[in-house]
């Protein structure tokens, strides 16, 4: 296995803990909701063994000390951008599932100088992308989540790395927040510069035709490639079989799918 750092770094007022695996070409990862890192599973060590992976730790989240301010997508974009700064690096590809998803694509759109290539996994572009039983369960959750999550494999794990295990409400106050708030990114997706890579499951919390919407977006699946390839974009579309949004991330299919696409193939 490669040989791992664990990182605390302040920006923008907030300290985020990062985890810095294998060497290559600059990778930031991004969990998703109630994670850490470690959420990817083994897809961290596939991805490390050609790339150097920065696996961050979101606002309050994981190793990252409960942040006393309001959760946002956008202000978590600045979080990352920031970081990618503060280490000296001029432009990095970003991959990120579910809300790490959102805020690396609205690192993307805030930041794009600091982003080469993009991979979203299980990521829509606006909230009622979601199928609408995903949408209704975020709108029910509340403070009293936090009592609730103690039983699940969530807790459990943020109980074995958080620095205050006790801020363990914090974090569920802050994200069920975010997630309610409504959301449409659409007229800001067809502006992005940098080559985008869309990851979902056939049967994810994101249905397939929300990610072939966010593809036309992107100005993909508008014609046949021809012979020669010249009709294709630089944006690519994966839709990988048998995989929900509570297993994809630790779908070693996952890593095979992005890797051709992070080596620019």
């Amino acid at each position: 296995m490669p040989a791992k750092t664990n990182n605390l770094a302040r920006v923008t007022g907030i300290e985020l803990s990062y985890q810095i695996v294998g060497e290559g070409k600059p990778l930031v990862l991004l969990h998703g909701g109630f994670g850490s890192v470690e959420m990817f599973g083994p897809n961290v060590e596939l991805l490390a063994a050609n790339n150097q992976v920065i696996g961050v730790d979101l606002q309050s989240h994981g190793r990252s000390p409960a942040a006393d301010r309001p959760m946002r997508f956008e202000t978590m974009a600045d979080d990352i951008a920031a970081l990618i700064r503060s280490l000296d690096l001029e432009r990095v590809a970003i991959m990120g599932f579910s809300l790490g998803g959102a805020v690396g694509l609205r690192t993307a759109i805030q930041h794009p100088d600091v982003v080469e290539r993009l991979v979203l996994v299980s990521t829509p572009f606006r909230r009622s992308g979601w199928h609408p039983e995903m949408t209704a369960g975020m709108d029910a959750m509340g403070p009293e989540t936090a009592g609730f999550l103690m039983q699940s494999p969530m807790y459990a794990a943020y109980r074995q790395i958080a620095p205050q295990v006790d801020d363990w409400p914090v974090l569920v106050r802050q994200l069920v927040e975010a997630l309610k708030i409504d959301y449409d990114w659409s007229a800001e997706i067809p502006r992005l510069p940098m080559p985008v890579m869309l990851v979902a499951g056939d049967a994810d919390g994101v249905p397939p035709s929300h990610m072939v919407e966010f593809f036309g977006l992107l100005g993909g699946g508008k014609r046949d490639a021809n012979w020669d390839r010249s009709g294709m974009t630089h944006h690519r579309l994966a839709i990988l079989p048998g995989l929900t949004h509570y297993d994809i991330n630790v779908a070693p299919a996952l890593s095979a799918a992005v890797i051709p696409f992070l080596e620019g193939t």
